[in-house]
């Protein structure tokens, strides 16, 4: 996966089984988020390197195809052994990619990835479709389901890791090959996965090329979605990244997959059990540092409770905790890069006077990237940081004075990824996960993802959905097959 490079790793690309070098030998510097220092370089990939991946992947793609559901499933059953067996690896590679803390990685993100990559292996074998039928006389139509192609994937880095495995999974057990680009701060587990993955494959005896990793900047990715070999492009990624993929994507009519940002709101009802609504809150805001776009960061509760709601809550995050990687009595590491810490503080410097500041709001150490856990009150529905997505530890809270009033403002917003409802009344949680326009709803709870129900959003959150059958289904595409029963 590296090789030594003085005192920093060299991370490069993973081409049809070999690692390589950027054709032209350009690289970028790789920070370690905890410390704020470069530890690795990395392969900056431009047009001759993703031809070669792309290259590799189409030459791949018929023997892949062609092969029967059951041989595919063998082989990331497999994959999902491996990355059980190099868990330790894993954990590493994403600790230094993120600064994300060991334990938590180790708990929190392998032991889904490894159960989501079997699931895609069971539903490899699974795709429905009509059964045949005759809808016209003397003719009997049947309909297929058959991989896209090339897929051309881009992963984040608040994820890197678990966000590889919604892609690749579905992707490979529908028959598709791949080639898949992490984003430019967090290559290093990405690169590990392509190597393990090669592995599997060489060992149950199909091409190392079914699988590609091209590390590279925002320009390389253009390259990947703009080039004309993928049938499908897929990403994770802000709002920017995801509009100018679909244009780019639109020049030759690619498929495209996207899921985007979020601005999650957490409805809280005055009958609610606080301290458990708190709680569990405070866990879904703060958890990966707010990095995530499902997280519970912006809180709307009912007029009656919000100051004691408020004071529990400044209490919550005043008892939470951010810090080094191998604290195993931490939440949440550092922001990722030097640019999302700028945004987050922006966010904090440019808060209208009506805002208050009851916990946190400002780095920590003078090392890394870490900021304290915050909450803001007195917010009204037109201000920037409520409208906008922080991506950071971040909570901001907002009085709401009825129902009618909590669905426009829960809704008053570009984004439609995530959503939760707080309450004891049955009733108002049916109505309420009805008028709430977001791809997931949660009831007294908020983010549990499991690999049997989908997760994707509406509005700018993109379209096109991660996880379960559904998910799967977006990397296949139906043929309809009619033929004559008259011989």
């Amino acid at each position: 996966m590296t090789t030594e490079l003085g005192r920093l790793r060299k991370l490069r690309n993973y081409i049809a089984g070999e690692f390589r070098d950027a054709a032209d030998g350009r690289t970028t510097d790789v920070v370690n988020p905890a410390t704020g220092e470069v530890y690795a370089t990395a392969a900056l990939s431009a047009a001759a390197d993703v031809d070669a991946a792309m290259a590799a992947a189409e030459g791949a793609f018929p023997a892949w195809r062609d092969l029967i559901p059951a041989e595919r499933q063998k082989v990331l059953l497999k994959i999902a052994d491996r990355f059980e067996e190099r868990a330790e690896e894993l954990i590493a590679a994403e600790s230094e990619n993120c600064g994300k803390p060991i334990a938590l990685v180790r708990s929190e993100e392998i032991p889904p990835m490894v159960d989501q990559i079997r699931f895609f292996a069971g539903a490899a074998r699974m795709l429905e479709g009509r059964s045949a039928g005759e809808y016209m006389e003397g003719l009997t139509s049947i309909i297929r389901r058959e991989p896209v192609g090339v897929c051309a994937q881009v992963a984040p880095w608040n994820y890197p890791m678990m966000m590889a495995v919604w892609k690749f999974a579905p992707a490979l057990a529908a028959g598709n090959t791949v080639v898949i680009k992490p984003s430019d701060t967090t290559p290093a587990s990405t690169v590990l996965i392509g190597e393990i993955i090669g592995d599997v494959l060489a060992e149950l005896g199909h091409s190392k090329a079914v699988f590609n990793v091209v590390c590279g900047d925002r320009e390389t990715g253009r390259l990947m979605v703009e080039h004309k070999t993928p049938a499908m492009a897929s990403i994770t990624g802000s709002v920017r990244a995801g509009m100018q993929v679909a244009e780019s994507a639109a020049k030759d009519l690619k498929r495209v997959h996207l899921e985007l940002g979020g601005k999650a709101p957490v409805v809280v009802f005055e009958d609610t059990d606080i301290a458990k609504a708190v709680e569990d809150i405070s866990v879904a805001g703060y958890f990966n540092a707010g990095q995530d776009c499902t997280a519970a960061t912006r809180v709307l509760v009912q007029e009656s409770i919000h100051d004691e709601f408020v004071a529990a809550l400044a209490k919550a995050a005043a008892e939470t905790k951010t810090g080094a990687v191998d604290d195993e009595d931490v939440l949440y590491g550092p922001l990722n890069n030097a640019n999302q810490l700028k945004q987050v503080k922006g966010y904090i410097e440019r808060l209208p006077a009506h805002a208050k500041i009851e916990a946190g709001g400002q780095q920590v150490g003078d090392k890394g990237y870490f900021f304290a856990p915050t909450v803001v009150s007195g917010l009204k529905q037109d201000d920037e940081i409520i409208q906008n997505e922080v991506f950071g530890p971040v909570i901001t809270v907002q009085s709401f004075t009825d129902e009618d009033q909590a669905t426009e403002w829960a809704n008053g917003v570009e984004y439609a990824l995530a959503s939760s409802v707080w309450t004891k009344d049955h009733a108002r949680a049916m109505r309420m996960s009805k008028k709430l326009d977001f791809g997931c709803v949660w009831i007294n709870t908020h983010i549990p993802l499991v690999a049997e129900m989908p997760h994707g959003g509406f509005k700018k959150s993109g379209y096109g959905k991660d996880l379960s059958a559904y998910g799967f289904e977006d990397y296949t595409r139906v043929k309809h097959v009619m033929t004559s029963l008259d011989g």
